[in-house]
């Protein structure tokens, strides 16, 4: 009898510490739960790391970035494909503030000549973005990179795919770059 009770509480512990473990692969970050990992076609990715973007006082999204192995640097990121960058909003914006905020972001993280050779890209995007009208808080963008090209997502929808690895990589700056949109989210995004 004291065996059988024994065992019982030890497999009631496993199991207690086996939920708690399978609750911590799950990560929160400003009350949006994130997957820990994501599937990308055949290739599942990790989650590197997430954080809240903020602009004054507002809260704006959780940003998260996914990749085949975990990495801390910015050419780390950029060598491992796929890849993508989650955009969980916690605001509504306009499309023409979301397109003025990534337009701000390139020009911050690349040179003249950098943007000058992806300039019909970000047409593209800002195309793309345009056709949202404008993203409600909760909703999700997803910038995710494979075979060469960007394909852009709003809550689980294809909106559109732009080719090139030169545009990923500007895109990618603007989280990840020298003067990223915000310093502790880029830290944060790297799981620094």
């Amino acid at each position: 009898m004291k065996r059988t009770m024994k065992m019982a509480a030890a497999v009631s512990s496993g199991l207690l510490i086996g939920t708690f473990a399978a609750a911590a692969l799950a990560a929160e970050v400003g009350g949006v739960k994130l997957d820990d990992k994501v599937s990308m076609g055949a290739q599942e990715l990790v989650l590197n790391g997430a954080g809240v973007r903020t602009k004054v006082v507002f809260k704006v999204y959780v940003a998260s970035l996914y990749v085949p192995q975990k990495s801390t640097d910015l050419a780390g990121v950029l060598s491992k494909a796929p890849r993508r960058i989650q955009l969980n909003l916690l605001r509504t914006l306009s499309a023409d503030q979301l397109v003025d905020a990534l337009n701000e972001g390139l020009t911050e993280n690349n040179s003249a000549a950098e943007l000058a050779a992806v300039k019909p890209q970000v047409d593209q995007l800002a195309t793309i973005m345009k056709s949202f009208k404008e993203v409600k808080e909760k909703d999700v963008v997803t910038l995710d990179f494979a075979d060469g090209s960007t394909r852009v997502g709003l809550n689980g929808e294809a909106k559109g795919s732009i080719s090139g690895d030169a545009f990923n990589q500007a895109l990618t700056k603007i989280w990840l770059g020298d003067k990223p949109v915000q310093a502790d989210l880029k830290r944060a995004l790297l799981g620094a």
